[in-house]
């Protein structure tokens, strides 16, 4: 099992409101290349998508709920037909996305005991409890030519982190890159 978080982010390391939804003063910095920059396995994903699990946070899942349920294109279908987990203390109906349900307890417990791979996109929050319990072992990350110079990072300043990179490739204006744990 491996714990793979995928991000929009900004060259600062923002990851806040990439799609304007939030309504942030500089909201939807992502959806301004268009939607060639941010449709479809832009993650890489794949079989991970089909065999793991998503792991998403209530405003994240609230988002997606709202979104891909009406898509039927491929990468739709896949991410519909996927499991997710949604941990949350105040939701207590996910039927309006097919295959959703509340995490149980913990969520550190929860991810531990998992035995698929963990795919847990935005949910920061999540993100940050699992980073502070060195739990993730890939960012998949598509980075955008903007900087915003202010809002939500996914790397806090006082917790350094050593990666080594596995990929990097460019993706219309954006970058994808790939970096995990040092090998032991």
């Amino acid at each position: 099992m491996s714990v793979v978080v995928i991000e929009f982010i900004t060259l600062d390391g923002r990851v806040g409101d990439p799609d304007g939804r939030a309504g942030t003063p500089h909201g939807g910095w992502a959806f301004r290349y268009g939607p060639e920059a941010v449709a479809g396995d832009k993650f890489r994903l794949g079989k991970l998508l089909d065999e793991g699990v998503m792991l998403l946070g209530r405003r994240t899942w609230e988002l997606f709920a709202e979104i891909w349920p009406g898509r039927d294109d491929p990468f739709s279908a896949r991410m519909n037909a996927a499991t997710k987990l949604v941990a949350s203390t105040t939701l207590t109906d996910v039927s309006a996305w097919q295959n959703s349900r509340i995490l149980d307890g913990d969520l550190i417990d929860a991810v531990t005991s998992e035995h698929r791979d963990v795919i847990v996109t935005g949910s920061l929050s999540v993100v940050h409890q699992l980073m502070g319990e060195d739990l993730i072992d890939e960012y998949r990350l598509l980075t955008f030519p903007t900087v915003l110079g202010y809002g939500a990072q996914l790397f806090a300043p006082d917790s350094p982190i050593d990666l080594e990179c596995r990929s990097v490739e460019p993706v219309g204006a954006a970058v994808f890159t790939r970096y995990g744990r040092p090998a032991r």
